[in-house]
């Protein structure tokens, strides 16, 4: 998990150095928070307009497909929060394996419900006829 993590921050470096001289050739002296305003504020943007369109697109078939997605979105980095703060506060340990049980548990339990309102539709049906 410390790998990965220190892997991904070496990559934000990489482009964060990047950016930096990128800006310091043009003459645009950018302080540090002002460059995560603009390049988080496009990302944003760019990544809204993305979800919109896809969203929208599935909206057509079901509001359960937005709603799990949104839902693992937020679990997610619900668990990597949990992770950080066990390796921060050193209760507990950082594990990459934690997130991907927490993950999982949360796919497994979801099928089981959508597998009972699938049995629930049935069992309304069956009874409708009777």
């Amino acid at each position: 998990m410390v790998k990965g993590l220190k892997y991904i921050t070496g990559i934000v470096n990489f482009f964060h150095d990047k950016l930096i001289v990128v800006t310091q050739y043009f003459g645009l002296n950018y302080s540090d928070k002002q460059l995560h305003f603009l390049i988080i504020g496009l990302l944003g943007i760019v990544l809204f307009i993305i979800v919109n369109k896809l969203f929208k697109y599935l909206l057509r078939y079901s509001l359960t497909i937005i709603s799990f997605i949104y839902t693992f979105t937020v679990l997610v980095v619900f668990v990597f929060a949990i992770e950080i703060e066990q390796k921060i506060t050193g209760r507990g340990n950082m594990e990459f394996q934690d997130i991907m049980e927490g993950l999982w548990g949360f796919l497994v339990v979801f099928v089981i419900y959508q597998g009972v309102l699938l049995i629930v539709h049935w069992a309304k049906r069956i009874f409708k006829r009777l």
